[in-house]
């Protein structure tokens, strides 16, 4: 069942109702390359979601690029890197993944697993090789086994999920573009229901056949044998939001939730006002129907003498919170990781409590 994220639900968001995230007054490159921007990040996790210790390294992943005095050039040279939180401090560990010869320019955001000893990587395939800068986005993935120091070993090449948009999706094939304008097909993040062992991709997505420029979808793909196919978005916001970011589900207490991040501008006009932050719904099931978090699927926001202070937050199974630091109220550009921040959910309410803890272990 395709639930819907509706208007009147984003008009219950009520002035300081929401968790509001801590200011983050002094952004921490720790043992990054300084002249590198890192954004939307995640987790190695195992099949239950849990952030994973392999060779005593907790290992993640984030998108960076070069940092070219600009940060909206960062999208066009975007490339994964492993990194390692250890005591305390973030390591940039380089390239995730090798260069191979493929269609696509660069890689966007997605999910990684750690299962029976190999890694797979689920990401976005954005661009042309053929033509640079172009909006282009596919579903794509590469394996890899984990070797005893806890580091992934040889690559294999990277392949499609899928090799078209189905009957649910818009296509977002489109080279031209404008950011928070684009259609969507991108950032997979691997889930596994425990009520059957069912493996799904959750994903950023556009609804088909939407009469509205706001057709954002909370995007599903299912394992069927060795192939993934496409299935109905779990749910979409069609009249409301053009842009579902970093879509992902997390099994809490007996119950699902599905999490995804959006800005300000990517409202329809007649909701502009309403915040950025982390949303969400929650369901019994996998099958929905699914309801608003907080009775209008806001979690968390920035605060609001700095709205866009953090971005592309992403959860785990101990609803532990990653994110990046966006725009800093004096204008400039963190591009490092924010602090980490701990969830509450206590069946359709959230809330934020301590900080998060430092390690997986």
């Amino acid at each position: 069942m395709t639930s819907a994220w509706r208007a009147e639900h984003v008009r219950r968001i009520a002035p300081g109702a929401a968790a509001v995230i801590p200011p983050v007054t002094a952004p921490d490159c720790s043992r990054l390359d300084a002249g590198r921007l890192y954004w939307d990040m995640w987790p190695v996790q195992d099949a239950h979601g849990a952030r994973t210790v392999i060779g005593g390294r907790e290992l993640w992943m984030a998108l960076t690029a070069p940092d070219r005095g600009d940060p909206a050039l960062r999208h066009f040279e975007a490339k994964i890197h492993l990194l390692e939180w250890r005591g305390g401090a973030w390591i940039d560990l380089g390239p995730a993944l090798p260069d191979f010869p493929v269609p696509y320019e660069r890689e966007w955001a997605g999910s990684a697993l750690y299962h029976d000893g190999v890694l797979t990587l689920f990401f976005t395939a954005a661009g042309s090789a053929l033509r640079a800068g172009g909006y282009q986005q596919e579903l794509w993935a590469a394996s890899a086994p984990v070797g005893a120091d806890g580091l992934p070993g040889e690559w294999s090449v990277p392949a499609p999920l899928v090799h078209d948009y189905g009957p649910f999706y818009m296509p977002a094939d489109a080279h031209e573009g404008e950011a928070g304008k684009i259609k969507a097909f991108r950032d997979p993040a691997y889930f596994r229901d425990p009520a059957d062992g069912s493996e799904y991709l959750a994903f950023t997505a556009s609804l088909a056949g939407s009469d509205s420029a706001f057709n954002g979808a909370f995007g599903l793909a299912r394992k069927v044998g060795a192939e993934w196919t496409l299935i109905p978005p779990c749910l979409h916001a069609e009249g409301v939001n053009n842009e579902l970011e970093r879509a992902h589900l997390v099994f809490h207490g007996q119950r699902y939730y599905a999490f995804w991040s959006t800005q300000t501008a990517t409202f329809a006009p007649d909701l502009g006002g309403a915040p950025g932050g982390l949303y969400g719904m929650v369901a019994n099931s996998m099958a929905g129907p699914w309801q608003p978090l907080n009775g209008s699927g806001l979690v968390l926001a920035n605060p609001a003498d700095r709205p866009l202070q953090t971005y592309s937050w992403f959860v785990d199974a101990a609803l532990t919170v990653c994110s990046f630091v966006d725009m800093l109220p004096d204008g400039t550009f963190g591009g490092v990781p924010a602090p980490l921040l701990q969830l509450e959910l206590d069946g359709e309410r959230a809330s934020i409590r301590a900080p998060a803890p430092e390690t997986a272990a």
